[in-house]
């Protein structure tokens, strides 16, 4: 297997190269496929090296989101058939499978924890909000594009941020009910943060968004939570199935809004790249050190730092979709997403490096 995962990583640097001269040549129409492939190869190349492996996923994301930038049209439309409506349907597997995952211990955990939990939820539902409508005045994004931002901050942790949790050694029995709670909270603090920060930008249906939100997050979880105490342990291939199932879903979601916002993202994408790496960054950095200043342990401030930093983009991508703006309102979701998985893994990584040293 390892020498298989050379020969992908060899032949996915080639390619980069050819790339590249086709690039200088003028030829750059004709790199969309190469450059899909050579990402694809990649993905499977740096599965050699412990800490790149951890990327795998996100390398996967830029070879389908180089499909949808070379050739839109194959994610917008084929034949009288719009990719667009399956993002709902595959919003509510995977917040089916975060449901078969949860038990009610998870949410119990709050008796047990109080001051984590609430220090998390607060700085999960108002550092990222107000970073990002602050960076919407900085960059001066057109109106629905600075709406997505903030959008992408209002949206609460997603299962990602679990796993980046267990990477870093963190406490991730906090880390699950914190997006439990964050997750079930979101039906109603998102729509009311989108209509205070978001409604100078675009009209906002409070009552709408609340229950496009609550049949996208609470029926799919809430069913989840049940097949969990039915069948616990009764079909181990779901459990198997599962994570693969909701990372294919994250791609194609993140697939069809790269195609249907192609042309604002050639017009604003740069910008959306610094204003996702500050937002990240910002939310890391704010959440950990917040947590400290209140007395939190090294372990939980990890934790919590981890969940304010990473959001769930695929649930803001659907609420875009559900506003009937993807081009423009998802378009942050779609930029973020992949970013918000690199910076996590980085830091997951070398936090796994660095030993807890404040507690017995």
């Amino acid at each position: 297997m390892k020498k298989l995962f050379k020969i992908c990583l060899f032949a996915s640097i080639l390619l980069f190269i050819s790339i590249a001269v086709l690039t200088v040549m003028g030829m750059g129409a004709l790199v969309g496929i190469p450059l899909s492939v050579a990402f694809l190869l990649l993905s499977l190349g740096i599965r050699l090296h412990p800490f790149s492996k951890g990327f795998t996923f996100t390398v996967l994301i830029f070879s389908s989101v180089s499909l949808a930038m070379f050739y839109p049209g194959l994610f917008i439309e084929i034949g009288t058939f719009k990719p667009k409506v399956l993002i709902i349907p595959l919003l509510q597997i995977i917040m089916f499978g975060m449901g078969t995952t949860m038990s009610v211990n998870d949410f119990s955990r709050v008796l047990t924890m109080p001051k984590a939990v609430f220090v998390g939820i607060i700085c999960q539902f108002t550092i990222m909000p107000f970073i990002g409508f602050g960076l919407t005045k900085l960059f001066n994004f057109p109106p629905e594009i600075a709406a997505g931002v903030i959008l992408i901050g209002c949206a609460p942790s997603g299962l990602a941020s679990n796993v980046m949790s267990y990477i870093a050694n963190a406490n991730v029995p906090l880390s699950v009910t914190l997006t439990a709670i964050a997750t079930l909270l979101a039906p109603f603090i998102t729509p009311f943060l989108m209509e205070q920060l978001a409604g100078q930008y675009i009209p906002i249906d409070l009552w709408k968004m609340m229950w496009d939100i609550g049949k996208m997050v609470i029926l799919p979880i809430g069913a989840g939570l049940l097949f969990n105490y039915f069948f616990h342990g009764k079909a181990k291939w779901l459990d198997l199935m599962m994570p693969i199932i909701s990372m294919a879903g994250i791609a194609i979601i993140v697939t069809i809004i790269t195609a249907n916002g192609r042309d604002g993202l050639l017009q604003v994408g740069f910008a959306l790249i610094l204003a996702a790496i500050f937002h990240n960054s910002a939310g890391y950095f704010l959440g950990y050190y917040l947590s400290r200043l209140v007395g939190l342990n090294q372990r939980d401030c990890r934790t919590i730092a981890i969940e304010v930093g990473m959001q769930n983009g695929g649930l803001a991508s659907g609420i875009a979709l559900t506003m009937n703006k993807m081009a423009t309102v998802g378009l942050a979701p779609a930029v973020f997403g992949p970013w918000m998985n690199i910076s996590g893994s980085s830091l997951a990584t070398w936090w796994r490096s660095i030993p807890v040293t404040d507690e017995k």
